[in-house]
């Protein structure tokens, strides 16, 4: 089994994006909800099968909260767990009018 973090980045201000909520959707269709911590940070405490899932970023809600505009209300980023992958972590880098993801360690 798998299990699965992320790390959200505020690439505007240079600074981790805490309180960005996140809903993780896994092969059987079960939503897990979060919020990234002070660093930008979430462990999901549960193991993941072999399949593809998706994270939902709620970026809409946390850039009103700063007063800010933005382009993407939410940063949606499908991945796919391999056989016998012990670990994965989703990287998301975030500003009002772009947004980029990757793969991290």
């Amino acid at each position: 089994m798998t299990t699965c973090s992320t790390h959200v980045l505020d690439s505007t201000h240079g600074r981790p994006a805490s309180g960005v909520e996140v809903v993780l959707t896994d092969v059987a269709g079960q939503t897990h909800r979060a919020c990234t911590d002070g660093d930008g940070r979430f462990r999901f405490d549960i193991e993941l099968t072999t399949g593809r899932h998706q994270l939902v970023f709620e970026t809409g809600p946390w850039f009103a909260d700063l007063g800010q505009e933005c382009f993407h209300p939410e940063v949606v980023v499908p991945f796919t767990v391999q056989p016998d992958e012990p670990h994965v972590h989703v990287a998301l880098l975030l500003s009002p009018f772009a947004y980029t993801t990757y793969r991290g360690s």
